[in-house]
């Protein structure tokens, strides 16, 4: 399959674990982004669209359902093709910069690193599938150690007043574990795309960090 084509705009990924921030990073980029007069859309995987939406909802948040790992990740990628195709790739090609909280890694991660039944390799082959070859331009990783941010995680749920954990984060600190690792292979093999920002830092020095690799993306894009 050909990678997808598309005319202008710049494609944005936040990964990272539980706790890791990356939820709030995408909004502070955002309105960073918004401040500077850019044309962008804050997205979200899962969840980006209706069908999205719905798909969430039955991954997180059904515990009556009992998912399968094969069911799991046919309904990640059954998301991942509808987002691409409805939201991302339009505001792509409509020369917008798109910022996506989460994305092709996540699931890699999650799913193939993670889970018993996939290999990472399989899984980004059927990411790859599913998203007709797109690739973000730029992929943060807010790595930290799964303790820390599960911690952070339980910390965040208490203050917002949630009554229950989502599906992932119920899972025990070995699968968290796992999940990193992949994270990291993942930073490894695509060092041009990913870059490992510290996330047990404070949120200010993340912050900074990734406004200053943006900048020099955009001034980078502009001159081609």
């Amino acid at each position: 399959m050909k990678r997808k084509t598309r005319n202008t705009g710049l494609f944005l990924t936040l990964e990272g674990g539980e706790g890791s921030g990356k939820t709030t990073l995408s909004q502070k980029l955002y309105d960073y982004l918004i401040g500077k007069g850019s044309p962008v859309l804050l997205t979200r995987a899962p969840g980006g669209t209706e069908l999205g939406k719905s798909i969430r909802e039955i991954l997180l948040h059904k515990e009556s359902i009992k998912l399968n790992e094969f069911s799991e990740l046919l309904l990640f990628l059954a998301d991942r093709a509808q987002h691409v195709h409805e939201v991302i790739m339009p505001a792509l090609k409509n020369g917008q910069i798109v910022l996506c909280d989460r994305f092709n890694d996540s699931t890699i991660a999650y799913q193939g690193a993670a889970r018993d039944s996939f290999s990472p390799a399989y899984v980004e082959e059927l990411c790859l599938f599913a998203t007709e070859n797109l690739v973000p331009d730029l992929t943060f990783y807010l790595d930290l150690d799964p303790k820390l941010g599960l911690k952070r995680a339980n910390e965040a749920i208490l203050k917002d007043g949630k009554n229950s954990y989502d599906r992932l984060e119920k899972e025990e600190l070995f699968f968290h574990e796992k999940v990193r690792e992949g994270y990291l292979n993942l930073a490894r093999k695509h060092s041009s795309r990913i870059v490992t920002i510290n996330a047990e830092t404070t949120q200010e020095k993340v912050f900074q960090e990734v406004i200053n690799i943006t900048d020099k993306k955009l001034l980078e894009v502009s001159c081609t």
